[in-house]
């Protein structure tokens, strides 16, 4: 027996600007209100298209969701190595500009939303091992990125401290993500002034 084609899909083909679309809507979404209170058809609607084009694209709201964790940190990774991977501004330099530059946004955003990394970790890690994978890349990949930065300062003696450098720069992500957690509770700069103070004060000397 021969064998048989496949059948087509019905309707429109999938649009790649839609699905880009969808992205950017359900991130702006997800990061104002989160995943739980965040449906579907809020976001198709946003978007003006038919519920049934989410599904074109996105095999359930899950996968949905493990997408707009790759677009959000994607979308921001460029900048971020280019900022950080500039090797015409000292190491040391490079990660303080870093964190200045985030708390002067946070300001101006009145210290609401945070990192949607850690948002998506608090409300949606424990239930989803599909989304809570692509965070965990994704947090290895920031971390990363200031590793490299550390060990850098580190070899010019711009930083004394003799914990690895990967140590180190998992701790500095690890305060970072609390630290965005207290500014939110408070709705105030203070806890990220104490992070400043202290990392660069304290911890990376």
């Amino acid at each position: 027996m021969g064998l048989q084609a496949t059948p087509a899909r019905r309707g429109p083909k999938p649009n790649p600007h839609t699905r880009d679309n969808l992205l950017r809507a359900g991130t702006r979404m997800l990061h104002d209100a989160g995943y739980s209170a965040t449906g579907i058809k809020e976001i198709v609607d946003a978007v003006q298209v038919p519920k049934g084009s989410f599904y074109n694209y996105f095999d359930s709201k899950e996968d949905f969701g493990r997408a707009v964790v790759d677009f959000y940190f994607d979308s921001a990774l460029e900048g971020l190595r280019a900022l950080l991977l500039d090797k015409n501004v000292p190491p040391l330099e490079r990660l303080r500009g870093y964190f200045d530059e985030r708390n002067r946004g946070f300001a101006q955003g009145d210290y609401a939303r945070g990192c949607l990394l850690g948002n998506m970790s608090l409300e949606v890690a424990d239930h989803s091992a599909a989304i809570r994978e692509r965070i965990a890349v994704h947090f290895r990949t920031w971390s990363g990125l200031f590793e490299d930065c550390i060990a850098e300062a580190q070899e010019a003696g711009a930083i004394r401290n003799p914990q690895p450098a990967s140590t180190l720069a998992q701790f500095l992500l690890n305060s970072w993500e609390g630290a965005l957690l207290r500014m939110r509770a408070e709705k105030s700069d203070a806890p990220l002034k104490q992070f400043t103070e202290v990392v660069f004060g304290s911890l990376l000397v």
